[in-house]
């Protein structure tokens, strides 16, 4: 591997215990992809739009949408951020509003041990799940998941159990980081650059 190495970590704000990431990607990925592998990493289905400000400018993919910013594929991270301990936000869905901030831990990473140029190397706990009503919502989702005397316990339970793309049984404490990195495996191979465009 010939890439320089960003090592990340990634936090979704005001919920506690922290929810969290730490991932590897190249300094030259376009903030494009790095929303995918954010997407991938915290477990988020990218049902919506997001938005990228670093220091006193946003990026997003749809900037007339969001009538300010810029279009977050032009731009390379490794060309926005250089210094080691610099943070930046990251917002999904402007509905649920999830914050996200993170930080730059490492602009030169290496580990003779790195499967990939793209990997999640560790986290904690089980991403909020889409469309839940943000972190008021996550809330009184757990709660009434934990309580089967809640009112809305068999609602939410039947709700959640209801996407395919879940295992039917929300564990807010499980990170499944081999599943992760599996994921992130086939996002690399099929957005890999091809010998002709569509």
């Amino acid at each position: 591997m010939n890439k320089r190495l960003y090592l990340l970590k990634i936090r979704l704000l005001d919920i506690k215990p922290e929810i969290w990431r730490r991932f590897v990607v190249p300094g030259s990925i376009t903030l494009d992809r790095l929303h995918d592998v954010i997407q991938i990493v915290m477990g988020w289905k990218d049902y919506h739009l997001h938005a990228f400000t670093i220091g006193k400018k946003r990026y997003t993919e749809d900037p007339e949408f969001r009538e300010d910013g810029a279009e977050d594929g032009r731009y390379r991270l490794g060309d926005l951020m250089k210094q080691k301990g610099r943070t930046f936000n990251y917002i999904y869905d402007f509905g649920d509003n999830w914050e996200h901030e993170i930080i730059l831990e490492d602009s030169r990473y290496f580990d003779p041990e790195l499967q990939s140029h793209i990997e999640c190397l560790e986290g904690a706990r089980a991403c909020p799940p889409e469309d839940v009503g943000g972190i008021p919502g996550y809330y009184e989702f757990c709660d009434a998941l934990k309580d089967p005397s809640h009112e809305e316990h068999k609602s939410y339970k039947e709700w959640f159990a209801g996407f395919p793309w879940y295992d039917g049984i929300f564990n807010s404490e499980r990170f499944d980081m081999e599943k992760v990195n599996y994921e992130l495996m086939k996002y690399q191979r099929w957005s890999r650059d091809r010998c002709h465009l569509w």
